[in-house]
């Protein structure tokens, strides 16, 4: 009979480069569901609190945790152990109340940042798309697969500060010269810097963002730049 469920594992020397497992310690690791990130941007549940966070010393513990509700993911009780945990998501254990959100960083294209009080309850956003609704209203799609009805002018490749887990559009960040951004993916992974200028994409090259930082100036795409904040960050990155 056919397996119509899909694997739920994949061989370790398969997974993303970025995850910080060991390779040849088995055959197998877990494997990102479908959902808000591509398997190839996110972490299992599992593994994170396995392998990144160590608060269970095997995927049985760790599957425990998760089924016993102790883990919330952006505000919402998570029991999916292969659930994607990607960029600028917030994971909280229920319990104790100790929260991370998970950023680029030292060059790791996912590392999480102990976090706590107001910052538990918003995240940043990317807007990746934009479509006219009935009624002349504007949805945008943002990074994280999650998308918004409203009103407010806003244009792709800004970011938005949301709350959590309402997610609501508490304040909006224009992608635009002098703008505090966090580049998220590549070898200068986890700087951020201020947007010095924005060019134009042509047929050989994509739209690319000028970045200042400390003593030196990047060109690099506008996809691995995120804004996040006027002229400092506005939340812990």
């Amino acid at each position: 009979m056919a397996n119509k469920g899909g694997y739920t594992r994949l061989k370790r020397q398969m997974a993303p480069n970025f995850w910080k497992i060991e390779r040849k310690q088995s055959r197998f690791v877990l494997k990102v569901h479908p959902g808000p990130h591509s398997k190839s941007t996110a972490y299992p549940l599992g593994v994170v609190l396995r392998d990144i966070l160590k608060v269970s010393s095997t995927m049985r513990e760790a599957k425990k945790i998760v089924t016993a509700k102790k883990i919330k993911v952006d505000g919402r009780v998570c029991s999916d152990i292969n659930y994607g945990i990607g960029l600028m998501d917030v994971l909280e254990f229920v319990p104790t109340g100790e929260a991370y959100r998970f950023v680029a960083k030292d060059s790791d294209v996912l590392t999480a940042v102990g976090i706590s009080g107001n910052e538990k309850s918003s995240k940043i956003v990317k807007i990746k798309n934009k479509v006219m609704v009935k009624g002349g209203r504007v949805q945008y799609g943002f990074h994280d697969g999650k998308t918004i009805i409203t009103n407010e002018q806003m244009n792709v490749g800004d970011s938005c500060i949301i709350s959590l887990p309402e997610f609501k559009v508490l304040s909006h960040i224009k992608f635009e010269k002098g703008c505090s951004a966090l580049v998220t993916k590549g070898e200068n992974a986890g700087v951020i810097g201020n947007v010095e200028g924005i060019r134009d994409g042509v047929f050989s090259l994509p739209k690319r963002a000028l970045l200042s930082h400390a003593d030196r100036s990047m060109e690099l795409p506008v996809e691995i730049v995120i804004a996040v904040g006027s002229e400092l960050p506005a939340i812990k990155v």
